[in-house]
């Protein structure tokens, strides 16, 4: 079966028939339809882990066909163990933000659903692309459905928060358009990517190309300095917006580095490992240090997200197994954990609308259900063993002292600051004597509220104390990746 196909074209399918079917006085078919539609989607998915082969580092489950045939595209789709999971955890986010939005969206509903539909098939796309344009088009498509979630239904300062997203993003992915042509012709005329695996290329050309793709990654992690867009996106964004963007678009940078940058050019990516090291750093502590100050939880929560990725950029530049396995833990756990965060703050702002920590204060005493998952999504957000937040950390961790015992030292400290600016948070909101009227007043999670808690919850701790499926999945395609970007190509 064409199960990579399904799991694209399935929830674009169901987004363009909620769109078309659109009106506000059927609103309640309109969530049925996109919980359905995404729940398909999500079954579908399943048997690209079930049917997985551990033991090959090749594409499986591809699918292959003449797409433009006078320049040689193709409708090209596979996953290795690098991207199958990704493509799980998108249709899983999905469903989240559907039932997140039931009772909280009750204008444009269709046109809500649908946006939020055709943008995980898009991004399911990206992860399965094997043909170099087609990937861009599934990279550069995922722009406007985020675009349009942010500037509708987004806060006060909408317009401008969408405006800088895409143009942020669209800036850097221009240079890696011209990177992608100049690779076609280099090539012979071949879009295939695996084909540029093999390219050979002198150490200017090479050198080029790794900065014309960094634009297009680094801007989409995002990395410091080009990371100002996502705190405003985040809290300009409806709740399901910071979802999807923290839980998986922030992967699609992390993911192009692994796909393009480190296979293609390997000698640029050793010689300018100590840039992307140096900004990650940065990332990990200077970001840290700013979510510390943070009087807003979506920017805290925003601004420990850039962190986050930081530890994932550090970890595949540092050029080992330990250290690509433990980028892509921290990348699944960091879906799981982020999108719990800004649904736990979108819970509360749904009943006090307000999302300052000053607005808060004793939340535990009226609302003890939410105030337990949300501790404990705070704890994973720092990093406590047994939830998922710690494998990936740890592992990074491990690879940098390996690599360099200062780098090593220095990541480290994020785990320090991570539980310095989570904890903060979350003892003037959670804990304490209630100290106002809104707090007072507040009711406890519903059993919708919860069951996405729940789920969640459960997610993150079984990845955190059985983290073996992820990486047995894994291991083999990121040996392979090791073993290429280790030779040469001068």
């Amino acid at each position: 079966m064409a199960y990579l196909s399904l799991s694209i074209w399935l929830p674009i399918l169901f987004g363009l028939l909620l769109l078309v079917t659109g009106r506000d006085d059927r609103a309640g078919t309109a969530r049925w339809l996109a919980l359905i539609g995404a729940i398909i989607s999500f079954v579908v998915t399943i048997p690209l882990v079930t049917g997985f082969d551990v033991t090959t580092a090749a594409m499986q489950f591809q699918e292959n066909v003449s797409w433009i045939e006078r320049f040689n595209v193709r409708y090209h789709l596979g996953v290795d163990g690098i991207s199958v999971w990704f493509v799980l955890l998108t249709a899983f986010i999905t469903i989240i933000v559907v039932i997140a939005a039931w009772e909280v969206i009750t204008e444009r509903v269709h046109q809500y659903m649908g946006a939020f539909l055709i943008l995980s098939g898009l991004m399911i796309g990206v992860f399965c692309a094997v043909d170099g344009l087609l990937f861009y088009v599934f990279f550069e498509a995922t722009l406007i459905p985020m675009y349009i979630i942010i500037g509708v239904w987004g806060g006060p300062r909408r317009v401008y928060a969408a405006f800088k997203f895409f143009l942020y993003t669209l800036a850097g992915s221009l240079l890696m358009l011209i990177a992608l042509i100049f690779l076609y012709f280099k090539s012979g005329g071949s879009f295939e990517i695996l084909d540029w695996h093999q390219l050979p290329l002198d150490g200017p050309t090479q050198t080029l190309l790794f900065f014309a793709f960094f634009a297009a990654f680094a801007a989409k992690v995002p990395m410091w300095p080009v990371h100002t867009w996502l705190p405003d996106a985040h809290v300009e964004a409806p709740t399901g917006g910071s979802v999807v963007l923290a839980a998986i678009m922030l992967k699609l940078g992390c993911y192009g580095f692994l796909r393009f940058s480190l296979p293609i050019v390997p000698d640029a990516s050793h010689e300018w490992s100590a840039l992307v090291i140096t900004l990650s750093l940065v990332a990990v502590i200077y970001i840290g240090l700013v979510a510390l100050v943070q009087n807003d939880m979506k920017k805290l929560v925003a601004y420990s997200s850039i962190a986050h990725m930081g530890f994932v950029t550090l970890g595949f530049f540092v050029f080992s197994e330990l250290g690509i396995s433990g980028g892509l833990v921290q990348m699944i756990s960091h879906g799981f954990v982020s999108g719990a965060m800004f649904l736990s703050i979108g819970v509360l702002y749904d009943r006090v609308h307000s999302r300052e920590i000053a607005a808060y204060g004793g939340v535990v005493n009226t609302m003890p259900k939410f105030a337990a998952f949300a501790v404990f999504f705070g704890m994973a957000n720092c990093g406590l063993p047994g939830t998922a937040g710690f494998i990936g950390e740890w592992m990074v961790i491990l690879a940098a002292v390996k690599f360099n015992f200062w780098i090593g030292l220095l990541s480290a400290t994020a785990l320090i600051l991570g539980a310095a600016y989570t904890l903060w948070m979350i003892k003037r909101v959670y804990f304490g004597d209630v100290t106002n009227d809104n707090v007072r007043q507040l009711q406890d999670i519903n059993a919708r509220e919860f069951l996405m808690m729940a789920v969640l919850a459960i997610a993150t701790l079984a990845m955190g104390l059985y983290p073996k499926p992820f990486t047995d999945v894994m291991h083999v395609s990121v040996t392979e990746l090791i073993r290429h970007v280790g030779v040469s190509k001068l």
